[in-house]
């Protein structure tokens, strides 16, 4: 099917792609993987969309379909390998392009619907950060009676604060300084503390249920762990480039558990955008047009956004 596309968020591991800093970079690249548009036309074997429909794209477009993975929905691991929406190569192989662009073509069965309750420039980061941070909450039980603290308030943690809080969990964002914390609290959050201050982690010791990392730098990781209570977790879906070290006793000592996520898989990433409907959440955007994008990648790195952006494709081509 064809969607024409309305906006394409703009994703820190665009950056890292665009940058070869993970490497395997194929280029001519076109980057972006968090799509919202509308279907412009459908093949004969389409029933899922229709023409005029509001959808969404997100970091995949293929998987093998069969395997253990791919049945269950999680097509996010499939055995054969899934196909990334844009720096990947298809099982025809073909390399796929992303969303900094006007259209796409996507197969049916990776392309999700966006209600109505959103609007396409504040869902399409939902398509990555939205189920980055929905699918380890929604594993690990984030709701009624549950104390999560969000690492860093950022392009996915300033979306995890409106999921959890939209869950019912009681919510401490976890940040560096002070200086987001009217935005931290305006979003949900009960609680907000600085990392850099030394006595937060005494103060917060034995205090969460679930703690969620969204940075991708290196973190005091057994300062953290401190802070979980008996049986807690501490999942992470920020990915920095140099290892995170830990004792095994802040983990032995208290049953506790150390993890990461992926995104979730195509149903999953349709529960998320229902429930983000549902709830009335959408990332905050700021809308740029396609020649400011080079700008746009070195304030993502300054941490000069609040709290993403998204590219408004029908400036394309235009000076």
């Amino acid at each position: 099917m064809r969607i024409d596309i309305a906006y394409a968020g703009i994703c820190h591991s665009d950056i890292h792609q665009a940058k070869e800093e993970w490497g395997s970079a194929i280029f001519p690249m076109v980057p972006g993987h968090e799509i919202a548009g509308v279907v412009s036309e459908v093949g004969s074997g389409v029933t899922t969309h229709e023409v005029g429909d509001r959808v969404g794209v997100g970091c995949m477009v293929d998987s093998c379909g069969e395997c253990e993975y791919c049945r269950a929905g999680t097509e996010q691991f499939c055995l054969r390998g899934n196909v990334q929406t844009y720096n990947g190569v298809g099982f025809d192989g073909e390399n796929t392009y992303g969303g900094y662009s006007q259209q796409v073509v996507v197969k049916d069965h990776f392309v999700c619907r966006i209600p109505e309750g959103i609007g396409l420039d504040v869902a399409a980061p939902l398509l990555c950060a939205g189920i980055t941070t929905y699918s380890p909450l929604n594993r690990w039980n984030a709701g009624p009676g549950k104390k999560v603290a969000v690492v860093g308030l950022g392009g996915l943690g300033h979306v995890a604060v409106r999921i959890a809080v939209a869950m019912g969990a009681e919510v401490t964002v976890l940040s560096q300084s002070l200086k987001k914390q009217e935005d931290g609290l305006r979003l949900g959050a009960e609680d907000y503390y600085a990392t850099s201050d030394e006595s937060t982690f005494t103060t917060l010791r034995s205090s969460f249920d679930l703690i969620l990392n969204t940075v991708s730098s290196e973190i005091p990781v057994d300062s953290y762990l401190a802070m979980l209570r008996v049986g807690g977790a501490m999942v992470n879906v920020g990915a920095p480039s140099a290892p995170l070290s830990y004792s095994a006793f802040s983990l032995i000592g208290g049953n506790k558990v150390l993890t990461g996520s992926m995104i979730g898989g195509l149903p999953e990433t349709q529960e998320m955008l229902d429930f983000c409907a549902e709830h009335g959440i959408g990332a905050e955007v700021e809308t740029i047009s396609a020649d400011q994008v080079n700008t746009a990648y070195e304030r993502v790195q300054n941490s000069d956004v609040r709290y993403r952006f998204v590219i408004d494709t029908a400036t394309i081509g235009q000076q």
